[in-house]
């Protein structure tokens, strides 16, 4: 009987140290950066396509800029928005456009 107990202590210490070893995870797999990778991707090309899509659809505001130098767009509805780096409209109140820096 004692030599069951043990067998049955020494067999459950090996799993719980194999379940507990292969929870271990390293952020730098090469699949991480490969996926990492793609979003950044992914956000740029958004990004760029929205800009072009607003160019061409809504008006530009001229002497106004977003909160980190995006150009301000005003939609059909005298809406005014910008473009985040991830390729959304973000809206604005007319009170929180910012003045273009001149250059």
């Amino acid at each position: 009987m004692k030599n069951v107990l043990k067998v049955a202590l020494v067999a459950a210490g090996i799993f719980s140290f194999s379940a507990s070893y292969a929870q271990t995870h390293k952020d730098s797999t090469i699949g991480h950066k490969i996926g990492k990778t793609a979003t950044k991707v992914g956000h740029k090309t958004s990004e760029i396509a929205a800009t072009g899509a607003s160019d061409v659809v809504d008006k530009r505001y001229e002497g106004k800029c977003g909160p980190g130098g995006q150009p301000v767009f005003i939609n059909k509805h005298s809406h005014y928005y910008y473009i985040s780096k991830t390729g959304h409209r973000v809206y604005l109140k007319k009170s929180q456009l910012m003045d273009k820096p001149m250059k």
